[in-house]
């Protein structure tokens, strides 16, 4: 988007403007990343939400840490991984939105989720998560395309870490819940 090549983030450009990590995830790239990541924030982000107002009387500020802190860890990967490219520019709030995600995940692990792609297809939100990392990894590994893999990585990680700090119980319901849904518990 025009006008907003001030506030991505780069690598040699974050000892000064350190603020760089936050602002990258408020700009992006055109309307459909900025669409696509609304929407997927829009899926996950009321349950997690709930969660929090269920479990917290500063319900909003871990929701407001968990989303930033997803959007400035989640691009620390690429940020590292690029550190001697001049080109490279990380923008976009996916490493946040994956954060959520992955929370959603860990809070509802047999939910059902499913790709737009795929309408109609649905499997539980651990498998869907399992899968998603691996592909991403696959894609990041791959690196043919023009998207920070990596940053989504970091974000589901920074999500599933912050969740624990949070409540580290909620892993041994997350584990109980996918026991007993496989049958082996």
């Amino acid at each position: 988007m025009a006008g907003t090549k001030s506030y991505v983030a780069k690598p040699g450009e974050l000892e000064k403007k350190w603020w760089l990590v936050i602002t990258h995830g408020f700009i992006h790239a055109d309307y459909l990343h900025l669409i696509f990541n609304m929407y997927v924030l829009y899926i996950f982000g009321g349950n997690v939400e709930r969660f929090f107002l269920q479990t917290s009387k500063v319900a909003y500020l871990y929701f407001i840490l968990l989303y930033i802190g997803g959007m400035i860890f989640a691009t620390l990967p690429s940020l590292i991984k690029h550190r001697n490219n001049p080109n490279y520019k990380s923008l976009g709030a996916s490493g946040a939105v994956a954060a959520i995600v992955f929370v959603f995940i860990a809070l509802s692990p047999i939910s059902k989720m499913g790709l737009i792609i795929l309408p109609g297809i649905y499997i539980p939100a651990f498998i869907f998560g399992v899968l998603y990392l691996i592909a991403e990894n696959y894609m990041s590994r791959k690196g043919t395309t023009n998207i920070a893999h990596d940053a989504h990585i970091a974000g589901a990680i920074f999500g599933l870490v912050f969740l624990g700090g949070y409540d580290y119980k909620l892993y041994i319901k997350f584990f109980d819940t996918i026991i007993n849904y496989i049958g082996i518990g």
